[in-house]
């Protein structure tokens, strides 16, 4: 099913998720209708709390047919590359605008996986950015708080003359 997002400024978009303490049948559900909400944007990732959910789940897929969605419960990062990678980004929770953020390439995220199971996975180039930005939501944080302080009121600025948020 897919969700509704929830808009800039709610304040569950700055607030840190929950941790999610076992994959049950309920968590199951969310990843299946937060996978349904993605690929209904279109786009390559999803936090649960973008739909309101406050725990720490998240999925990404950026494979090019799709129906490669990587479930996340918990996820965090372990090694981020030196090497960085600029990529527009922009987020359904403030619609009409997005910015360049700078990122690592490549980073090595710990996760509880569809199987209950911890699992290490690396992530380069668009995967790597899209885990990235969700893990931003699951910790409070919106991409563009990665901006400077002006680009940053710019972009918010833009945000409320498109859409009245």
């Amino acid at each position: 099913m897919q969700r509704p997002f929830v808009f800039w400024p709610d304040k569950r978009l700055r607030t840190a998720a929950a941790p999610v303490t076992a994959i049950t049948d309920d968590v199951r559900a969310i990843w299946a209708d937060m996978v349904e909400t993605m690929d209904a944007m279109p786009g390559y990732g999803l936090a649960a709390p973008q739909i309101g959910v406050m725990l720490c789940l998240a999925v990404v897929d950026c494979s090019e047919d799709r129906g490669k969605a990587v479930l996340m419960a918990n996820p965090e990062i372990l090694h981020a590359s030196g090497q960085m990678r600029e990529h527009e980004e922009a987020s359904p929770n403030l619609p009409g605008v997005s910015a360049t953020i700078s990122r690592p390439r490549a980073v090595t995220v710990r996760f509880l996986n569809a199987d209950g199971q911890m699992e290490d996975r690396d992530f380069v180039h668009l995967w790597a950015t899209s885990v990235q930005h969700q893990i931003d939501h699951l910790q409070g944080r919106m991409y563009f708080d990665r901006l400077s302080p002006l680009k940053r009121q710019m972009l918010l600025k833009r945000a409320a003359k498109l859409g009245g948020r």
